[in-house]
């Protein structure tokens, strides 16, 4: 009995220090073990906290008596290169695809502004629909470099349609009117 307790223990001694190692126990660091994470989380992470205001509607100013507002904010390239399809993931050096020389060009296709109605949380508003479409011309390049070496590069062109509508808070003309131009934007 006494060689089996010795045999025993001895194990126990030799093993015990790598049951509590980093390579048998993976939660040997506690809350601090390191967690495997794709690298495109961030990338969505991003797409969803850091451009927020994209998919927002914004309140302007009434519109004044005897003007009608114009769209003059087109949309952007960092815009339009978000509202595109994303780049195919790819596997380095077996498939790897890339868009390079980006250039486009955008046309208004409406500007029209909706008779007034009430939208909850807003009040009484107009809608003005502002609807770009945007030409976006690129070279596709598509690698691969295993099991021989391919490279495809292509003219693509792609049209993507924005949308940019706003409200235009509405009243009745007179002091209210006055009151709330002050409080937006101040004049």
């Amino acid at each position: 009995m006494g060689k089996w307790r010795r045999v025993a223990l001895l194990a126990g001694v030799l093993l015990a220090p790598a049951g509590v190692s980093g390579c048998f126990n993976p939660f040997a660091m506690g809350f601090a073990t390191p967690i495997p994470i794709p690298p495109w989380v961030t990338e969505r992470m991003e797409e969803k906290y850091c451009h927020k205001n994209d998919f927002r509607t914004p309140i302007m100013p009434p519109i004044r008596e005897g003007t009608r507002p114009v769209c003059e904010d087109p949309p952007g390239l960092a815009e339009v290169l978000r509202a595109m399809p994303h780049v195919v993931r790819g596997v380095p050096y077996f498939y790897e695809e890339f868009r390079d020389n980006i250039s486009y060009t955008y046309e208004r296709i409406k500007d029209a502004i909706d008779p007034p109605r009430f939208y909850p949380l807003v009040g009484p508003a107009q809608l003005h629909h502002c609807h770009w479409k945007c030409t976006v011309h690129y070279l596709e390049t598509v690698e691969s470099g295993y099991p021989f070496p391919v490279k495809c590069v292509r003219q693509r062109t792609e049209v993507i349609y924005i949308d940019k509508d706003h409200l235009h808070l509405y009243s009745v003309p007179g002091p209210a009117e006055q009151s709330i131009s002050r409080d937006l934007i101040g004049y």
